[in-house]
């Protein structure tokens, strides 16, 4: 396997942490801390608060798909993985279908791979003219 292929193995996995709900495989797989940033604005998430958010999500994710996926290795030991995503979702009790672009930052540590940075970007015009 090349470094590229575990990378998106690896962000793969992660998201696939969140449809099984499986907690301790994806704080193994989160830097502690992490930094998200997204449509809600930025957070330092520690693996306490990860755990917590994990436990009581406000949505469920059924199905996701990752299109123009690419890694760059600034070094040996940092990753930089981008891609396209469609979402199919469930918030507050109502389906939802929603594209995004993503960014995550794995950091080799004691030998494995963490994520310590991930953003999501909706899709959409640049100057939000297309949301309500």
């Amino acid at each position: 396997m090349t470094a590229t292929e575990e990378i998106l193995k690896l962000e793969h996995a992660f998201w696939q942490t969140m449809i099984d709900g499986d907690i301790e495989t994806a704080l193994r797989l989160t830097d502690d801390p992490c930094v998200v940033a997204g449509s809600q604005g930025t957070a330092t998430i520690d693996h306490g608060m990860f755990r917590n958010m994990m436990t009581s999500p406000s949505w469920t994710l059924h199905r996701f798909e990752f299109k123009n996926a690419q890694v760059y290795f600034p070094s040996p030991d940092v990753a930089i993985c981008s891609y396209d995503v469609h979402e199919e979702l469930t918030v507050e009790g109502k389906p939802l279908q929603m594209d995004a672009a993503d960014t995550s930052v794995w950091i080799r540590k004691d030998g494995r791979w963490v994520c310590s940075l991930h953003t999501e970007s909706l899709r959409g015009d640049p100057y939000g003219r297309d949301r309500k």
